[in-house]
């Protein structure tokens, strides 16, 4: 006998991840801002209210969240995030699947409970704040600027290093050549930007290796 499983039920059994984020109701709309904004900074992703971080389904008040949601795409997030709000009705429950393209606006920032504006990515299942470099990345690949590359003796530095220990910090490469933190921020982020090295982001240290 073959039974077709719920698309909502599908959807869940992927568990979270850089495209998915389970919600069981949303507790304000600042907070909810930074999950929004990492989407949109990122490849986009869908947001399901009404979920358990272990997968179950207990539902929400539909009406209530997508004004939460709502709220925190206009006035929270900056610019304002395009989104497609979708209902799944489960058994008894509704679910609201919140669906955030990736955006040609970037990068996208969240209000803080500080007052300020902060740029947020997705990393596995979490939302983390931007480094200055992925910043500006972002920056520059909505403005489609093509990054020019000189290499240099600091640039041939670079890689010669990574080829020979595979990844380092901005801390490391400031040392390693002598060179202001803004400079070789310059130098890295043109590097991404030409494809040549990749940035890896870990709840401690961003690091870079050779694309």
């Amino acid at each position: 006998m073959h039974f077709e499983i719920h698309p909502l039920k599908q959807l869940i059994m992927q568990g979270e991840g850089p495209m998915l984020d389970f919600k069981k109701t949303i507790s304000s709309a600042p907070k909810i801002a930074k999950t929004l904004v990492a989407f949109a900074n990122c490849k986009g992703g869908r947001l399901l209210i009404g979920v358990r971080d272990n997968g179950a389904i207990v539902g929400v008040s539909v009406e209530e969240d997508l004004y939460m949601i709502e709220s925190a795409a206009y006035f929270f997030c900056k610019p304002p995030i395009h989104y497609i709000p979708q209902v799944h009705k489960y058994n008894n429950c509704q679910v609201l699947e919140i669906y955030v393209p990736e955006s040609n606006q970037k990068p996208h920032a969240a209000k803080g409970e500080d007052g300020k504006w902060w740029v947020y990515i997705r990393v596995n299942d979490q939302s983390v704040l931007a480094s200055k470099i992925v910043v500006d990345v972002l920056r520059k690949e909505n403005a489609q600027e093509g990054a020019k590359i000189t290499y240099t003796s600091k640039e041939s530095a670079l890689l010669h290093y990574l080829a020979q220990h595979q990844r380092i910090t901005l801390k490391e490469y400031c040392k390693l050549i002598n060179i202001s933190r803004r400079r070789a921020i310059k130098i890295l982020v043109n590097l991404i930007q030409a494809g040549v090295i990749r940035v890896h982001h870990t709840e401690k240290t961003e690091f870079y290796t050779l694309s």
